[in-house]
């Protein structure tokens, strides 16, 4: 893969903008169609205090096979490919979700700058 430009594997600036605009969209969804309240204690909240999340792992699982990418990747100019090529399947995004979930995977990067929930789905994020 290219060192810079299209192609590139992205940086975590970006990736980091695009984790923020799809958490803050999957909190807005979730206060209002889910009755997330953001303010409540966690003993009043009970479930719904997981819905920002849920929406979220939602919001990955069904744009990354169908549009290349998280509404935050595509904001910030990036897409999810598959590391052999081709189409990045359905399993993939599941796995690279639940690991992102997860946090740990998501914040240990190897040499190349790609995260291990990438590297155990066998998807990297390149700049478009």
């Amino acid at each position: 893969m290219p060192e810079a430009g299209p192609g590139s594997i992205a940086r975590p600036g970006r990736r980091i903008g695009a984790l923020l605009i799809d958490y803050t969209a999957a909190t807005i969804i979730a206060t209002g169609f889910l009755g997330f309240d953001q303010f409540a204690l966690p003993s009043e909240a009970g479930l719904t205090q997981f819905a920002p999340l849920a929406v979220f792992a939602a919001l990955q699982i069904l744009f990354i096979p169908t549009a290349g990418g998280s509404p935050g990747h595509r904001i910030l100019g990036m897409r999810v490919v598959r590391f052999s090529g081709g189409w990045v399947g359905l399993w993939r995004p599941i796995v690279r979700t639940l690991l992102i979930v997860v946090v740990i995977p998501a914040v240990i990067w190897d040499a190349d700058q790609r995260g291990l929930h990438d590297k155990a789905s066998g998807l990297v994020l390149i700049r478009a």
